[in-house]
């Protein structure tokens, strides 16, 4: 019986992370540890969102948006 696509990429993956060396695991978690710290803890911290903070209504966020986006026709 034929696999399908998503078997079979699954299957390639969980053999190889399965029969992975203890050194790679290592690497591989601390690679886990870097892109949670990069992309969940400084987002919290660094990059505050500023639309929601500002303003009130989806139409003033649009509005903001638009205006920054869009040159004005000269």
């Amino acid at each position: 019986m034929k696999k399908g696509l998503f078997s079979r990429v699954w299957s390639l993956y969980y053999d190889g992370f399965r029969n992975m060396s203890k050194w790679g695991r290592q690497v591989w978690l601390i690679i886990f540890i870097k892109l949670f710290i990069m992309f969940f803890v400084l987002k919290l911290f660094f990059f505050p969102n500023f639309l929601k903070t500002n303003f009130e209504t989806d139409e003033e966020r649009g509005n903001h948006v638009l205006e920054n986006l869009v040159e004005p026709i000269k």
